[in-house]
């Protein structure tokens, strides 16, 4: 059997909003909130906390305890070997790369990933280099295998930092599938990810309206229904910009 594997990449020192993975958001850890949505997906096998060896990531191996999750900790600046040794660990096959701030990440879209990947003859299934989901709802599959050969043999540091840029920017050598989302769901504009104080607003907000109605079952058909009724949900973080790759 194929062992899929999702690892969270997750560290306390973010500089835009530290300890911004343990935040909370409506009586729960940003943290708690994203594992809650890997676990409805069908199609994963395990989860896996990849964090640091710094002791200020010492309350995310607690957390990480605390939810029954097993966590690796490596290298903060050598992000690649850190995903690599996690999924040794948990003698992955196929990788689903998930970072710690795409809290409102959809399991639906993450299936999709990795149904996709399943079925095809490719290498790299993603949402994040062609975008048409809103930010957050970021989805990359590929094989545990070409990770680790990446690890063993690329030294610059943006790839050792950034874990599947290599894939990315060597398409002559990886088949890639970009993900492209449904005409409803095509809004790349929008933030739904957490990385400054406003990002962290817009998600609560978000939580606050929708839970009580669908437990943490909601997913992005709901987050989309919700912000076409209140558009100025959108605006809270529309002036926020991710930091280029390179």
């Amino acid at each position: 059997m194929t062992r899929v594997i999702a690892s969270i990449e997750a560290r306390m020192g973010s500089t835009r909003l530290p300890g911004k993975v343990l935040a909370d958001v409506c009586g729960q850890p940003a943290l708690t909130r994203l594992v809650r949505r890997l676990r409805r997906s069908r199609a994963i096998n395990g989860i896996i906390l990849a964090t640091t060896a710094s002791p200020k990531d010492d309350q995310l191996e607690q957390w990480a305890r605390n939810e029954g999750i097993p966590c690796h900790r490596g290298s903060e600046e050598d992000v690649l070997q850190r995903v690599v040794d996690a999924h040794r660990s948990m003698q992955a096959d196929v990788i689903v790369e998930v970072t710690g701030d795409c809290t409102l990440l959809d399991p639906e879209i993450i299936d999709m990933g990795i149904e996709t990947f399943l079925q095809n003859d490719c290498d790299v299934v993603t949402t994040v280099r062609r975008e048409t989901f809103p930010q957050g709802m970021d989805v990359q599959v590929f094989r545990f295998r070409d990770l680790d050969a990446v690890a063993r043999t690329v030294t610059d540091p943006a790839v050792r930092e950034h874990v599947s840029l290599y894939f990315y920017e060597h398409p002559e050598r990886y088949r890639i599938i970009h993900l492209f989302a449904p005409e409803r769901w095509q809004a790349p504009e929008l933030r739904l990810m957490l990385d400054y104080p406003e990002d962290l607003k817009l998600i609560t907000e978000i939580y606050r309206r929708l839970e009580p109605v669908h437990g943490d079952a909601f997913g992005l058909e709901e987050i989309m229904s919700l912000l076409r009724k209140e558009p100025s949900l959108a605006e809270i973080n529309r002036h926020c910009t991710a930091k280029p790759v390179r």
